[in-house]
């Protein structure tokens, strides 16, 4: 079953230092099987929705997201964003 990083930035303290970990997460995501389904800003909100960047990024299964998550590439990329951003990032299964 497929599964999906849905990641929200709250708030971009840094922009220099998301450029830096984008520059390392892409790259670590995709050799992960990661697919970038969507990412940037909203083109609309409702509801109680935020006008927040979002990322959300698809894998064959829980266990690859999760994986890519722990992987030693993906945690150069988390350090390079260090303080940068504060963000809410969640795997979600997909529905099959």
């Amino acid at each position: 079953m497929t599964a999906y990083w849905i990641s929200a930035y709250r708030e971009i303290s840094d922009p220099a230092k998301v450029a830096a970990y984008a520059e390392l997460a892409g790259p670590a995501i995709a050799a992960a099987g990661g697919r970038f389904i969507a990412r940037g800003m909203p083109a609309a909100v409702f509801e109680d929705g935020v006008e927040q960047r979002s990322v959300i990024v698809e894998f064959d299964d829980v266990e690859a997201a999760t994986a890519a998550y722990a992987s030693e590439a993906y945690a150069e990329a988390l350090a390079a964003l260090g303080d940068g951003a504060v963000r809410d990032l969640r795997i979600v299964p997909g529905v099959d």
